[in-house]
């Protein structure tokens, strides 16, 4: 993949839109879902917005470009502005991969009317599908700072809410070693496979 990169520039163009778009509506819904549950602080700091400039952190495009691991810059939100704490900031959580998702499914029936994968647009929209679901998928591991990690919090009654908020130091370190020993890979490949199959990819 890497050798593509470099040498076929049209490759490079269609990896970095793709990536650009998945990661831009993710953030957006993140930023779209707090302020529709009563917080403006995405909005006053510009993040109600699909303007991939808001979303983007150069260094985690490129990371995830080249290691398939990266980040865009996460959306700041304050939760005792939110009526209910524990179940709207889960909700804030989920809603970036679930738009991953939704997207995926869109995109999955314009391809099929716009000629499949042998056209150029038909190829970007591929990567774009396969990139969000990647996205999608891997933020839901239940481990801090991933947005699965405040989803599980939220599904969880407060007793265990409170013994799982205490594992939130370890989560980098957990994410760490999952990606160091390919377990991410291992675990996001199929669930990434099955879904392109059964989008008819």
């Amino acid at each position: 993949m890497l050798d593509l990169l470099f040498q076929n520039p049209i490759i490079f163009v269609l990896v970095a839109g793709a990536l650009i778009v998945s990661i831009s509506i993710h953030e957006f819904s993140h930023a779209f879902t707090a302020y529709k549950l009563g917080d403006s602080t995405p909005k006053k700091l510009g993040r109600v917005t699909l303007n991939p400039k808001a979303h983007l952190d150069p260094l985690g495009i490129i990371f995830l470009m080249f290691t398939g691991f990266g980040w865009g810059r996460p959306v700041p939100f304050n939760p005792f502005n939110l009526k209910n704490i524990k179940r709207d900031s889960a909700i804030i959580s989920f809603a970036g991969p679930l738009s991953n998702f939704l997207l995926a499914i869109v995109l999955s029936f314009v391809i099929k009317l716009t000629g499949g994968v042998t056209t150029l647009f038909g190829g970007f929209l591929y990567l774009t599908i396969l990139y969000n679901l990647m996205l999608g998928f891997f933020n839901l591991i239940p481990a801090h700072p991933l947005d699965g990690f405040k989803v599980v919090h939220g599904l969880l009654p407060n007793n265990l809410a409170i013994q799982w908020q205490q594992m939130q130091p370890f989560g980098v370190y957990i994410l760490l070693f999952l990606i160091v020993t390919g377990s991410t890979g291992n675990l996001i490949a199929p669930l990434v496979g099955r879904t392109m199959n059964l989008l008819g990819l």
